[in-house]
């Protein structure tokens, strides 16, 4: 396989000359091979667009390679020459700037290799460098590739054959000699021999000449275009960068990076995306238009075209100065035209009559730029379809060119939706959403009094409803047996209330009559607003007794006969603010805080993120002839983001910023893709199709760094793992409290409630399922709406659920865990074999300074742990974690387990495949089964060594401890250590093969596996 980078140009170089200016060149080194562009001579912007090739052996190797970038200034050369030579053959170069490039950046093919801009870095610390260069990088598989002289040749027999050339053809490289001085024009036609230069052999200059094999050429036409045809794929054999799902590192040229260093970059809160420029125009109202009907009536709308993009505000009927106050939005990318048409129009049955236009020249147009306020409109004067100034009617509006930036962006129409209707413009547009303040609220049931039987000949069973919305709970019969006063000692609920508490409880107290019919006996609706706050579990509440009103009581009448009705409840009620409430996963939860304001601890830092764009998205619409309309959520905290949706593109470009307020680095922030199904029609029973999710930890991120990368979409289907896309995202986590955020590491992670008056695990899940049932239906009813798949995709709904392949995923967790131990008793046992003799002597004389200065114990252990951490330093991540599809069980996955993690609760599968499944869970059952089985035996085996259940085992223990005692009683402590180990330590020519003596007593005592049935 072959290896291609494109080195495209570079801007705002640093001269380097002395006279303002430098003479610029670019070595690429990857694999030990070497090789160089051609010197541009007094150039701070140089542009090559040259291609060099590196030959790779193994290109498995390609992800752990890599790429090193330098540029160059060339102190000796006058003329711009080729790569026929070393870097240093005229003197050495200065260091214009350096990029290091992992080898996952490089694309599979050249049709996918986007043009990169990389800022440049320093080679030392004390250099000034400034300035950044433009790569492509690329594979290029050798099934797929001719050898480049052959391509060289047959270019260059496709241009004599289309232009005769009289000059005598390029000789073959082997017999090249001489070095031939090119001139600029020659440099053009010939093609450019490039050396693949070993960094040995640049190492030792002055090592003796030695035959050797030529050194290795590769002769590439100057600008040979390669048709799309010969654009090839990968093959199967060649893995893609870190496999298909893995990482892919990127370095747009943000302005958060470049530190506004770049003229063309405007300094701005929006420093995490890229620029994109849309011309707003703002329609606010006109006044006193011409009539045009007969009736004297007007219903005026405004059109506003550029090119083929045509944007419509609503019609107001019968109003001669109408207000519309919409904006309108075009990208500057598409823009069509050189002018811009803003008519105004009368709404009519048949064709809508002109009533007057006004045009603007886009080269006149203002620019403005945040935080300046907006521009003031202002009036203009209508025109008819000559040009001619009309008489009556003016227009008010604005017209700028702004970016994303412009707080006129959220709510304009854009030209990307123009093929939506105003119906559903609403779905389009981006919003960010707040979740409501959730608290729980604690019911404890005491008793009743005075209860009143329909059935005055038997006394009541008496239980108790709770009801809060969708929340039902209800109390088991009283355990005094059946009475009009009925007490229940330990019946206390926990329920989920929101903000602003406008559902109230309802209490009801039914007699059951049988199984399945109970009889209401009163009711009390109890406003959860007027309900007591705990904070602290040692202040409680008093509970209070409450009067039951009659269920079948209503209107006057009802209220008289309440005051007459003395039955009451006893009942202790109070919101439980303490207590964070959990609507997400403790795994990956965004936000930590208790529900009382007060409890709250201030903010150490900001989350930046930047949804920059995503690419190769799956088709979702293919069916109706379109691709995907696709749209980001993200979700940290209580709030939640959602970018505008970008029609019928799999490459969609948002660059749109948001900011979120950091509490706590340890929490996990969600970022997702859907594809809209809402903009046909309002179809409520249509669910957006999930497209990927991305999950990022703050606490694996440095503190302000940037980071920015392509996010593998993952979808895991009952078909298998599918790769739906990428998303780019640009994250910044900045810290403005450093003590804080250090003190917060040794701070409990949940609030003191949880951990003083803890809440049972099922009964966690049970509030947390709720929790997201109310956040669902609250963000549902925002406009436009958060959808509840939506809600839930993002929230975990369904983590709960039982997974054969979650399991084994789980069980691969552990035993990667344990290998951990493993791996110290494999290099224990080859010490104590002596495999490494200098090491096991290494051993023992740490071993007997150990036992002779034993103060040194700890002290050792703690420095023999920070010195594994210095040296891990090299070996950190230096990308984010994201979804490992191997750890995730992802790929090696059963289709018939994903059909079964995928199916409904309960299941609607045939009986016969249930049945497969039944039995295939209870062979799986069954071996997990008997590894409990074992670690019982082995935790039996020890209780049984002093319970005498084998008295002959025992008798011999406890008179083995009594020897062992006397013997440590008269032996000083050093020698009773240093025996035992050098006994573990000895040679193996001293050692048997049989099992020790300790090992056979053990597994001789007896456990209680025999004593199953």
């Amino acid at each position: 396989m072959k290896v291609a980078v494109e080195v495209l140009d570079a801007s705002d170089l640093m001269p380097k000359d002395g006279q303002g200016s430098a003479n610029p060149f670019v070595e690429v080194e990857l694999d030990s091979q070497r090789h160089r562009t051609p010197t541009k001579i007094k150039d701070l912007n140089p542009s090559w667009n040259e291609t060099l090739v590196f030959n790779l052996s193994d290109p498995a190797l390609l992800p752990n390679l890599t790429i090193d970038v330098s540029v160059y200034h060339d102190r000796k050369q006058p003329f711009p020459t080729s790569d026929t030579a070393t870097a240093d053959a005229g003197g050495n170069p200065r260091s214009l700037g350096r990029v290091r490039i992992s080898g996952v950046s490089v694309a599979p093919s050249p049709s996918e290799a986007p043009v990169l801009r990389f800022p440049l870095d320093k080679r030392g610390l004390f250099s000034h460098i400034r300035g950044d260069i433009a790569l492509r990088l690329y594979a290029i598989p050798d099934s797929s590739f001719p050898s480049t002289a052959a391509a060289a040749s047959a270019a260059a027999e496709a241009a004599s054959i289309l232009q005769p050339d009289p000059s005598p053809t390029v000789p073959p490289p082997q017999k090249e000699k001489k070095k031939k001085t090119h001139t600029p024009s020659e440099a053009a036609d010939d093609p450019r021999v490039f050396f693949s230069v070993p960094a040995a052999a640049q190492a030792s200059p002055a090592a003796p000449a030695a035959p050797a094999a030529p050194p290795v050429m590769e002769a590439r036409a100057a600008a040979v275009p390669v048709p799309a045809a010969a654009m090839m794929q990968l093959p199967a054999g060649i893995p893609r960068p870190q496999s298909e799902y893995g990482l892919v590192e990127t370095r747009p040229p943000l302005a958060g990076r470049l530190g506004y260093r770049s003229g063309d970059k405007i300094s701005s809160t929006y420093d995490l995306v890229l620029p994109m420029e849309f011309l707003y125009v703002n329609v606010v109202k006109a006044r006193d238009l011409p009539h045009k009907d007969v009736t004297g009536g007007l219903d005026p709308y405004v059109e506003v075209k550029l090119g083929n993009y045509k944007g419509i505000t609503k019609h107001l009927e019968k109003n001669r100065n109408p207000i519309f106050n919409q904006i309108f939005a075009f990208s500057r990318d598409r823009l069509q035209a050189n002018l811009v048409d803003i008519t105004v129009k009368d709404k009519d049955i048949g064709k809508d009559d002109f009533v007057g236009r006004i045009f603007f020249d886009i080269t006149d147009v203002p620019r403005r730029v945040p935080p300046d306020s907006p521009f003031a409109p202002q009036w203009y004067r209508l025109e008819d379809k000559k040009g001619e100034k009309l008489k009556n009617g003016e227009i008010m509006l604005a017209i700028w060119m702004g970016t994303q930036a412009d707080e006129a962006f959220p709510e304009a129409w854009h030209s990307d939706a123009h093929s939506v209707g105003s119906q559903v413009l609403a779905h389009t547009r981006s919003k960010v959403y707040f979740s409501p303040k959730l608290c729980y609220l604690r019911v404890h049931v005491i008793e009743a009094q005075d209860l009143v039987p329909s059935d005055r000949t038997r006394l009541p069973d008496p239980v108790v409803r709770l009801q809060l919305g969708h929340q039902l709970r209800t109390t088991r019969s009283s355990p005094t047996s059946r009475s009009v006063n009925p007490v229940w000692p330990n019946e206390e609920f926990m329920l989920v209330a929101a903000e602003p508490f406008d559902e109230p409880l309802v209490i009801t107290v039914d007699d059951r009559l049988d199984a399945n019919k109970m009889e209401p006996l009163g009711r009390l609706v109890f406003p959860v607003l007027a309900a007591p706050q705990r904070i602290d579990h040692s202040k409680g509440v008093e509970p209070r007794w409450f009067n039951l009103a009659k269920p079948s009581s209503g209107g006057d009448e009802g209220e008289k006969k309440e005051s007459k009705f003395s039955s009451k409840i006893h009942l202790r009620i109070y919101l439980d603010t303490g207590y964070h409430v959990l609507d997400e996963s403790t795994h990956y939860s965004s936000d930590f805080r208790p529900a009382a304001k007060h409890l709250r601890k201030p903010g150490i830092g900001i989350l930046e993120l930047g949804i920059l764009d995503a690419r190769n998205l799956m088709p979702m619409k293919t069916r109706e002839g379109k691709t995907t309309d696709a749209y980001c959520v993200a979700k940290y905290g209580p709030k939640w983001v959602r970018t505008r949706t970008l029609l019928d593109t799999l490459n969609p470009r948002w660059h749109e910023q948001y900011t979120w307020e950091v509490f706590d680095p340890c929490t996990v922030i969600t970022i997702a893709v859907f594809d809209n199904c809402h903009l046909a029609g309002n179809k409520e029973d249509v669910k957006d199709q999930r497209i990927g999710k991305v999950r990022i930890r703050l606490s694996t991120l440095e503190a302000d760094r940037i980071y920015t990368h392509y996010y593998p979409l993952l979808a895991l289907q009952t078909s298998g793992l599918k790769k739906t896309g990428e998303l780019h995202l640009a994250v910044r986590f900045t810290c403005t409290a450093w003590v804080n955020m250090v003190a917060l590491y040794g701070k409990p992670l949940l609030p003191k409630m949880h951990y003083v008056q803890p809440i049972s695990v099922i009964q966690l899940d049970i509030l947390r399922h709720q929790a997201m049932q109310i956040v669902a239906a609250r963000l549902g009813r925002a406009e436009p709406p958060l959808r509840r798949e939506v809600v839930e995709y993002m929230l975990d709904v369904d983590s709960h659920m039982f997974s054969l392949r979650r399991s084994k995923a789980n069980f691969y967790r552990i035993t990667s865990l344990l290998s951990g131990i493993g791996v110290i008793f494999r290099w224990f046992d080859g010490i104590r074999n002596w495999r490494n003799p200098v090491t096991t002597i290494l051993v023992h004389i740490l071993f007997l300074i150990l036992i002779c200065y034993p103060e040194l114990i700890l002290p050792t252990i703690f420095l023999y742990l920070f010195m594994i951490g210095i040296w891990n330093y090299r070996f950190r991540p230096r990308n984010p974690p994201h979804m490992d599809t191997r750890l995730s069980y992802a790929e090696l996955a059963h289709p018939d387990e994903l059909d079964e993690e995928f199916d409904t609760f309960p299941t609607t599968k045939p009986p016969d495949i249930v049945r497969m499944r039944y039995d295939r869970l209870r062979s799986v059952a069954g071996r997990v089964q008997t590894v409990v089985g074992d670690l019982a035996t082995q935790g039996e085996r020890a209780q049984a060594i002093l319970s005498w259940r084998d008295p002959r085992a025992t008798a011999i223990f406890i008179m083995f401890s009594l020897a062992t005692a006397v013997f440590l009683y008269v032996t000083p402590f050093q020698v009773a250590v240093v025996l035992p180990g050098l006994y573990l330590l000895r040679h193996p020519r001293f050692r048997s093969k049989m099992p020790s003596v300790p090992y056979n007593f053990y597994r001789r005592l007896p456990a209680k596996s025999d004593m199953l049935l």
